[in-house]
């Protein structure tokens, strides 16, 4: 383990090392605003989620593209956090470290929903033809966009969660407040989000959306992305006038070895230099992820088809399917209901249960139950499935009985516990442990980042050939889900350090915090 005593003629620093010359803590409304900037972020996370699958097929996007659009955000988490981390550490901007990463990712995510809400006029007027089912230039103008998007995306949350770090000093209890906050303001946007995604009149607001190359439903696409753009500046314009980041000083560095390698020469040594509960934590994230990736994948999917028994197309049986995405976009909506107000209570449920280690090992094994009871919800909706014969001679089947839907959206509600406690304690455990070694904020945020985007691509890649070894559905990807998840809060119990009391760690960068 990296030893975190210092004195005036220490020798060089580890790659992962980084000094901190720290602020005084801040009160807690400025953790609060910077959190705030979450429901911005997440406000337009939803709308991708909720809205832009039925856009996609609107601009005939070819189905061998759909895996690559859909990939770019685990790619660009890969490889956007941890640079965006590394130099917002050493930035010396006059306005912080951390705020001119927050503000040029708030004006990115603004340019990249502009480009995919204006996808289809920009493709018209760059030469599509209205009416065609492949819109190319519009697909072109779509990818561009949402690459931006998820690479913007990228760039404000590690920032905004460093910068919530800062400011809390050393104090454990406070670091873990800060992600629980902002854990709380996703929860936030995503009820936002889904909330103003199933409204399809909103578009009246503002009718120039409708346009002949941009249907009602684009245009609704479009003005709720007017709305999460005005959202997300004025929570971002408003925290970074409130709350102030000294200037970063660094320390005299030797510069006889020159600038090869300055970024990725320090991640490398970063994942060497690691120190023992970094590494338990990675692994244990790696796997809760491994069993979240799954059914964020797949949930409506799984509605639609196991729980209402349609299918992916038009005719009955596709009207079946719509009803079960719309079921599940219901669920959705409740999970981040549920998601928020959890969000809430950590801290409490934490010293309840005896430790924030504890509460995450639990998490996991909820986590872990609740996708295994997608099986058992699903046999019962095949065993109890009734059918009608339509006039032409088509048999459809009928809507699953109430229990049966109930206990499908239950799980969505259940499992927004779990989800407020993944989206807080990682982030937090990382920034506690990061302060411990001596690390970083934002190179350590990046590196637990790889944790979560590397099973997401792992995921991606290979759930639907697994999925097809047992003749299609989603049941064998959430069945390995819940194995993952029952492992990750085993050793989350066993092996998980526990972090530093909820005191101000005197030894940490140097100098005690009151």
């Amino acid at each position: 383990m990296v030893s975190s005593t210092k004195d005036d003629k220490q020798p060089p620093r580890a790659p992962l090392e980084m000094q901190h010359h720290e602020s005084p803590q801040r009160p807690i409304w400025q953790l609060i605003m910077v959190s705030a900037i979450a429901a911005g972020v997440q406000f337009g996370w939803a709308l991708q989620l909720s809205l832009l699958t039925p856009y996609v097929q609107l601009l005939g996007v070819p189905h061998a593209w759909s895996s690559f659009i859909w990939l770019c955000g685990p790619i660009s988490g890969m490889i956007v956090q941890p640079v965006v981390g590394y130099y917002s550490d050493r930035c010396t901007s006059r306005f912080g470290r951390r705020r001119p990463f927050i503000a040029g990712g708030a004006l990115l995510v603004a340019i990249a929903v502009f480009l995919i809400g204006y996808a289809a006029d920009i493709g018209v007027s760059a030469g599509d033809k209205l009416g065609a089912p492949t819109k190319p230039r519009a697909v072109a103008i779509f990818v561009v966009g949402f690459w931006i998007l998820d690479v913007a995306n990228n760039t404000l949350q590690g920032p905004c969660r460093a910068l919530l770090a800062d400011l809390s000093g050393s104090n454990s209890s406070k670091i873990r407040t800060g992600n629980a906050m902002f854990a709380f303001f996703m929860g936030v946007g995503n009820v936002l989000g889904y909330a103003a995604g199933s409204y399809t009149h909103l578009y009246q607001i503002v009718p120039f959306t409708k346009t002949a190359a941009c249907d009602v439903y684009c245009a609704n696409l479009k003005t709720c992305f007017f709305i999460s753009i005005a959202l997300l500046v004025s929570i971002t314009v408003l925290a970074l006038a409130t709350v102030s980041e000294d200037v970063f000083v660094p320390e005299a560095v030797d510069k006889s070895n020159g600038k090869q390698m300055v970024f990725f020469g320090e991640m490398l040594g970063a994942l060497k230099e690691m120190s023992r509960p970094m590494w338990i934590l990675l692994m244990v994230t790696c796997l809760n992820w491994v069993a979240w990736f799954p059914f964020f994948l797949f949930d409506t999917d799984w509605m639609g088809k196991e729980v209402y028994g349609g299918e992916v197309g038009t005719g009955p049986a596709g009207q079946m399917y719509n009803r079960g995405v719309r079921a599940g976009a219901l669920g959705l909506l409740i999970n981040s209901v549920v998601s928020g107000l959890s969000s809430l209570c950590i801290e409490h449920l934490a010293r309840w249960v005896g430790g924030v280690k504890r509460l995450w090992g639990g998490v996991n094994f909820l986590l872990a139950v609740c996708l295994a009871m997608t099986v058992l919800v699903t046999k019962m909706a095949e065993s109890e499935r009734q059918f009608t014969t339509l006039p032409d001679g088509t048999t459809t089947p009928l809507p699953p009985n109430a229990g049966i839907k109930g206990g499908a959206l239950s799980i969505f509600a259940v499992l927004g516990a779990p989800l407020a406690v993944t989206f807080s304690v990682p982030c937090a455990l990382a920034s506690i442990f990061s302060n411990d070694s001596g690390a970083g904020q934002g190179l350590s945020l990046g590196v637990l980042n790889l944790a979560i985007v590397i099973p997401q691509m792992v995921v991606s890649v290979l759930s639907g050939p697994w999925d097809a070894l047992f003749g299609g559905g989603n049941l064998p990807a959430f069945v390995v889900g819940a194995v993952a998840a029952a492992i990750s809060g085993i050793f989350a119990f066993t092996m998980l350090p526990s972090p530093p009391p909820d005191v101000v760690l005197s030894k940490v960068s140097g100098g005690g915090m009151h």
